[in-house]
């Protein structure tokens, strides 16, 4: 599958690099990604590095899609990830994003995840596509919803057991 790279109107789209690693430690320790989505332990750029080698790199060899960088595109400063998982426990691809707080409320969210579903029903050609979240995320839930996405019951996650949202969007 040839690698993804996607502009809309204000953004760029492509696969995370070992060059993105000082970003990813970044995002991975801000308080909303922390609270919102995990504390994956990314806590030194090696860590980083390990992360996007074991996740995104892994899942872009693996699948041909993964969570990709968002910039915007006036001057390509990074602002988030977006992209669609692979996860074992689901039996649908994953739409999932997190942007730095500071790029939060501009519609960048909206914007990214509708590109990544045409991509995903033109490109991938999926059927479903689904998303989890956290019960009290009330800016996601209200996001998949612009999205067309319905709530679909709730999911346990396998690592800590914790009750997440189950979102579903039809595709066809």
């Amino acid at each position: 599958m040839e690698k993804i790279n996607l502009l809309t109107e204000r953004l760029t789209v492509r696969e995370l690099t070992y060059t993105d690693a000082a970003f990813i430690l970044r995002l991975l320790n801000e308080p909303s990604f922390i609270d919102n989505i995990a504390d994956k332990g990314v806590r030194n750029l090696d860590d980083a590095k390990n992360y996007l080698l074991a996740g995104p790199l892994a899942s872009y060899k693996n699948y041909g899609f993964g969570l990709f960088r968002v910039g915007l595109r006036e001057d390509d400063t990074v602002i988030g990830i977006a992209g669609l998982l692979k996860r074992d426990f689901l039996d649908d691809v994953d739409l999932g994003y997190a942007l730095l707080p500071e790029f939060c409320g501009f519609g960048y969210a909206y914007e990214v995840n509708s590109a990544l579903l045409d991509y995903a029903k033109n490109k991938i050609v999926l059927k479903t596509v689904v998303a989890i979240v956290t019960p009290n995320n009330n800016r996601s839930i209200k996001l998949l919803r612009k999205l067309g996405f319905h709530a679909d019951g709730t999911i346990s996650y396998p690592d800590d057991n914790e009750i997440l949202n189950l979102y579903r969007i039809n595709l066809t």
